[in-house]
């Protein structure tokens, strides 16, 4: 690399975003890395907007229009949510619908991770290393600043949506007496739309570079001439480029992630199961029934919860397909230059407002209901992600990040609940409490990146993580709030003057 060229890549290379190392584990971001190798088309790509390589950056002859890239931490390709497959295939876009299990996935990252460091250490001699290193620690922490401020601002709005859909289903009468599958399921819906979908982040980094592929196939296809365009590659580049943005990180991994609580839906199991589980209107005790209708109770929440979940998801990725024309598209530089700074506000500012609220409540009633929730909303949420990121690479076919939040929310809310049903401590610390289970836990633990990895890993390892995960953490429930339950007996909650019922978790 001559001196003027060195010059030039030094000016660039502070203004980037360079993820972190440590994060290429979220599942829900693992297919930031091309999904077909370090020699892939989609791992060095040229096109009309410049030259970019498989990590997102962006050589000395890209264009302007391209902007101010994203360079994703290697580490964040581990969030789930964020998988390279897509959760259904579209028949009509055949050849862009080749799927990858998240086993291949995972193997393809770490071939095309080593493959760069050998790139790397052949191109940049001492100097050009340490250059680098300068540029990548500046962009590496504008990259996260963002990416965390996305995600404390997204867990307020996926709390409020899972405890407002869940208040609309709490009635008298209601069909489905525990009503955290509708915040699941709706949860997963959305997560689905965000993978399939192709237009919000249409533009890329400042070219619509899939959308010209996608046109030049159709011109060459109406012309009877074969055409040189992969759309299976170009659709993975596309899915790859718009998974290394914070703002789809906050709304994938935060605003999902946050609508749906697998915690919650192993406690509605429990409470099946110990035959506490009662329509909303028929009182506080449920009729007597004996352990076969209770196991089959539990069976129930099992399976309408998890296959509605699914059904969403792949729901939602329909409704991607569908509404393709519908679909606005963001702009770069809005995300780039007004969105991103925007976050880190309105993520602190929230979460400040959160605890004032907490401190001055205007209501008694606004503690319990949502405040404390939203204060400890941002911690399980970025517990999770941090976990995801650390752990989901460990082992393709298992991904303990998830796993390991969904686990530990659901012992977390279970101690809580059991803490909450005895006859000590007052209204304020129920309500503390309270906002643990649907703040803490609803956010620490997640359905939408569950059904996400169920749906990409292959078959024997989705039923092994899938039963492993209900059955581990059941048992955990049965050990945390079995011991009450069968022993002293749940108490009424004091979150309200009088006792009022709980709400989901």
């Amino acid at each position: 690399m001559d001196e003027t060229a060195r010059q030039d890549d030094a000016r660039w290379r502070p203004a980037t975003y360079d993820a972190p190392v440590a994060k290429p584990n979220v599942d829900d971001v693992r297919s930031a890395m091309p999904a077909s190798g370090p020699d892939s088309s989609i791992g060095r790509r040229i096109d009309e907007g410049g030259e970019h390589d498989g990590a997102g950056r962006r050589g000395p002859h890209a264009s302007v229009a391209d902007g101010e890239p994203y360079t994703f931490p290697d580490g964040w390709t581990n969030l789930d949510e964020l998988a390279a497959t897509s959760p259904v295939e579209n028949v009509a876009e055949a050849p862009t619908d080749r799927h990858h299990s998240l086993e291949d996935t995972r193997g393809h990252e770490k071939a095309y991770r080593r493959g760069e460091q050998r790139r790397a250490s052949l191109t940049h001699g001492p100097a050009e290393a340490e250059e680098k290193q300068k540029g990548v620690r500046v962009s590496e922490l504008l990259t996260q600043v963002y990416t965390l401020s996305y995600l404390v601002f997204f867990s307020f709005l996926g709390t409020l949506a899972r405890l407002g859909l869940t208040a609309l289903t709490n009635y008298p009468g209601a069909p489905v007496a525990f009503s955290a599958v509708w915040a699941n399921f709706g949860g997963s819906l959305v997560m689905g739309f965000l993978a399939e979908d192709r237009m919000l982040f249409r533009h890329e980094r400042g070219t619509p570079t899939y959308d010209q592929q996608l046109a030049r196939a159709k011109r060459d296809e109406e012309a009877g001439s074969a055409s040189g365009v992969d759309l299976a590659a170009a659709k993975r580049a596309h899915v790859a480029t718009k998974k290394t943005m914070p703002l789809y990180i906050g709304l994938a991994t935060g605003f999902c992630g946050s609508f749906t609580s697998f915690s919650a839906f192993i406690r509605d199991d429990f409470l099946a199961l110990s035959n506490d589980l009662v329509a909303p209107g028929f009182g506080s005790t449920a009729m007597g029934r004996n352990g076969g209708y209770s196991f089959m109770a539990m069976l129930a929440v099992i399976m309408t919860t998890v296959s509605l979940a699914l059904t969403g998801l792949f729901l939602g990725a329909h409704l991607a397909i569908a509404s393709e024309r519908l679909t606005p598209s963001i702009p770069y530089p809005i995300t780039r230059k007004l969105l991103d700074p925007l976050a880190v506000f309105l993520g602190g500012g929230c979460w400040l407002g959160a605890v004032l609220l907490s401190i001055f409540p205007p209501s008694d009633d606004w503690r319990d209901k949502a405040t404390f929730s939203l204060v400890f909303a941002p911690l399980g949420c970025l517990l999770r992600f941090h976990l995801a990121v650390h752990l989901n690479g460990k082992v393709a076919s298992f991904p303990l990040g998830t796993f390991a939040a969904n686990v530990l929310g659901t012992a977390v809310l279970g101690m809580a609940w059991d803490i909450a049903h005895v006859p000590i401590g007052g209204v304020v610390g129920c309500q503390v409490l309270q906002g643990v289970e649907d703040g803490f836990c609803g956010c620490l633990t997640t359905v939408s990146t569950w059904v996400v990895e169920l749906s990409s890993l292959r078959r024997r390892s989705s039923y092994i993580y899938g039963t492993a995960s209900v059955v581990v953490s059941l048992a955990l429930m049965i050990a945390i709030m079995g011991g009450l339950r069968w022993t002293e007996g749940f108490g009424a909650s004091h979150c309200h003057q009088g006792g009022a019922a709980d709400a989901g978790g």
